[in-house]
């Protein structure tokens, strides 16, 4: 496993944050125990700075630069919540933050962006066009580019909010948490790994975006391609950091369905009056389909984020 991700690597990212992030509630639903008999701990970071746990990692990567690396700003190219997180990231430390979004992401991921000072360079909705305008951009402006989740600085930072997870809770027997280029998954992965005591860790993921479920039963990482999800947060495919670690030290990747994803979802808003966002949802269903697996244990679950389009709630449809 890559060396940089050591049990010091996540302690460091957590005292850099500690002043600038928020430590987010932990919350209980007892009707919802109820429907999936089981006791679950949902850490929200959809309360978190930026509405994700996103704001973690980019956080601690910015904070880990060099002056002299810092000095050209920052780069990445993100749909969502990274480009929210680095942008604000980057005015807390004063710094410029180019985003290069594909001009088809939410129209709320566009304006918070806009809203944290930050250009954004839009590109088509490719990952081919999104790599391409990224280079032309630090070619020209010599910025630091930090990735939305192959960086074993964002993945210690993301390793944080399982970290308190633990902290905060009476022995776990699971965590659950969402995988789409698998930063979350893999911080989650290592914070359980460091900091448990014998804690399974799942990923979950949407049926019609399974390549990191693919990649590691097959133990080759496979491309993203044409995901069919309301997940616009799950995308994308794993990195090869990222990779390496959930193949090392997360117990199994489950798969869902649409139809839970938006029924977690809702069950989410109605029961526990938060709003999560779809690849926040798949935590829960992860458990509304598999009851058996987790009956009467105790489950920490990471609700991912908040960022909503409220235009486009998919019950609505």
């Amino acid at each position: 496993m890559n060396q940089s991700l050591s049990i010091n690597s996540i302690i460091e990212a957590s005292k850099r944050i500690k002043d600038y992030a928020h430590r987010t509630p932990i919350l209980t639903s007892g009707s919802i125990n109820k429907i999936a008999g089981c006791s679950i701990h949902f850490k929200c970071e959809n309360l978190q700075k930026v509405g994700a746990f996103k704001f973690r990692g980019a956080f601690n990567a910015v904070a880990s630069l060099k002056k002299e690396e810092l000095e050209r700003g920052v780069a990445t190219h993100s749909s969502g919540n990274h480009a929210a997180a680095l942008a604000l990231a980057a005015q807390m430390h004063g710094v410029k933050a180019y985003i290069i979004m594909p001009h088809t992401a939410p129209a709320i991921k566009k304006k918070a962006v806009e809203g944290y000072g930050a250009e954004i360079v839009f590109s088509e909705p490719t990952l081919e066009s999104r790599q391409d305008t990224l280079n032309k951009v630090v070619e020209e402006t010599g910025a630091h580019f930090v990735p939305p989740f192959n960086d074993t600085r964002v993945i210690a930072g993301q390793a944080t909010a399982a970290l308190e997870l633990i902290e905060e809770t009476e022995k776990l027997n699971f965590i659950i948490a969402p995988v789409g280029g698998g930063g979350l998954l893999s911080g989650t992965s290592l914070s359980a790994k460091f900091f448990g005591n014998d804690i399974k860790v799942i990923g979950a993921e949407p049926k019609g975006a399974d390549d990191a479920f693919r990649s590691i039963r097959d133990n080759k990482i496979y491309p993203s391609v044409n995901p069919q999800t309301i997940c616009d947060g799950l995308l994308t495919s794993l990195g090869d950091i990222t990779f390496e670690v959930i193949k090392e030290n997360v117990n199994e990747i489950i798969t869902v369905s649409e139809e839970t994803i938006i029924e977690a979802m809702r069950m989410i808003w109605e029961r526990m009056k938060i709003i999560v966002e779809p690849s926040s949802a798949v935590v829960l269903a992860a458990i509304l389909e598999n009851k058996e697996k987790f009956k009467n244990r105790n489950i920490g679950v990471i609700l991912s984020g908040g960022n909503v389009d409220l235009e486009k709630l998919p019950w609505n449809k």
